[in-house]
């Protein structure tokens, strides 16, 4: 069966979506299926994509910060799309990946050519956008293309029922599978490295995840607990504010800001780490969503410390009967800034470490979830009135 992946990043740009992506081709292709990409052009010097399936790319226009983030570079990786997905060899079924335009491109294309297609909605990106911009039409277009897209899928694929409740609260009746998410174990995994005084914050940080508030349990921390470091690792919003304030605090020499890195990097960086930090603003209107970068961090003997609303919080308390996976806690400084002090002062053993590893690759690898989301493509491809070429 011939399978289509639209996505505007892939491997081997470090993200966790193209570590998903590429774990669904890896999947596919495992069950003898024929997978083509149909993605952007990856920054010079990242790597090689395929590992059995055929990468196709295309040029884009990047941010400042060399991702294809904004409506601009959105609209430039979807006007060609809409040509390349239209005049490919036939596919079974497609499965694309947000934003919601390239997912509204899709629907557009598969109803001309009757193809079915599966959408990723692991996330509500119309709610996120809600809190990133203060212009309404923004928002209700959004909304509109996203719901639009979501309506034309097949069938819909989410990590979490948080995401179904939301899905369902906007209207659509899309058949959904959630099939969850995880840490790529093929790459994440305890490492015996030295031990470093240090926090890691490793991902995305906008206004919806608020993890300017751990600037503030920090500089908490360093009161009591003085030679350890902050490193932030990827990319967002407000970094130049948190500098400020880290300064305004005098914690700046001990607050780093890094860029993303590919995971065979970071992987390391967390074994190392005393834990790494997850938040979720209280109040942003996103709080069904799962911190998904804790799965990354388990997988690598890391616990998590996780402040803020949502499904994370109970995960943890669930897991940590079963394993030392670190603690949930309130989204408030003093808080987070306890948690901290208590990870320093009753660190994991290397042995324990080792045991959370173990732990996250027998129940949440990506692996697992990417083969449930080969077989639901698969599926619809397989119902009656898919062709293949």
């Amino acid at each position: 069966m011939r399978i289509i992946i639209t996505t505007r990043i892939y491997r081997p740009e470090p993200s966790a979506a193209s570590f998903f992506l590429g774990s669904v081709a890896d999947a596919l292709t495992a069950g003898g299926h024929e997978v083509e990409v149909l993605t952007a052009k990856p920054l010079p010097g990242q790597g090689e994509a395929s590992r059995g399936e055929r990468v196709k790319t295309f040029p884009v226009l990047r941010d400042a910060h060399g991702y294809v983030r904004g409506y601009l570079q959105y609209m430039s990786f979807d006007i060609p799309l809409a040509f390349r997905l239209l005049f490919s060899r036939r596919p079974a079924a497609v499965f694309v990946e947000p934003p919601p335009t390239t997912g509204a491109v899709v629907r557009v294309v598969c109803a001309l050519r009757q193809i079915p297609y599966v959408y990723d909605a692991a996330d509500i990106w119309s709610d996120a956008a809600a809190q990133a911009t203060s212009s309404g039409v923004v928002v209700k277009v959004l909304r509109l293309l996203e719901k639009f897209a979501m309506r034309g899928a097949a069938e819909l694929v989410t990590i979490s029922h948080g995401v179904v409740d939301r899905v369902r609260q906007l209207g659509v009746t899309t058949p959904i599978d959630v099939t969850g998410f995880g840490a790529d174990t093929s790459v994440f995994g305890y490492r015996e490295v030295p031990h470093e005084k240090l926090f890691i914050y490793a991902g995305t940080y906008t206004g919806l995840h608020g993890a300017d508030i751990l600037i503030e349990a920090f500089a908490l921390f360093s009161e009591t607990h003085p030679g350890y470091r902050l490193r932030f690792i990827g990319n967002g919003t407000g970094q130049d504010a948190m500098v400020s304030r880290a300064t305004a605090l005098g914690i700046a020499a001990a607050v780093e800001f890094a860029e993303p890195v590919p995971a065979a990097e970071l992987s390391p960086q967390l074994s190392s780490a005393v834990a790494s930090l997850a938040t979720l603003k209280p109040g942003g209107g996103y709080e069904y969503a799962f911190t998904s970068k804790a799965y990354s961090s388990l997988a690598a003997g890391c616990p998590v410390i996780f402040a803020g609303p949502g499904p994370t919080a109970p995960f943890i308390a669930e897991a940590a009967t079963q394993v030392p996976v670190g603690a949930a806690v309130e989204y408030e400084p003093e808080a987070i800034a306890a948690a901290m002090r208590a990870a320093v002062d009753a660190p994991l053993s290397a042995s324990e470490r080792q045991r959370v590893a173990v732990w996250t690759a027998e129940h949440h690898s990506m692996r697992a979830v990417a083969e449930r989301v080969a077989a639901r493509i698969a599926a619809v491809g397989s119902r009656p009135g898919s062709r293949t070429a």
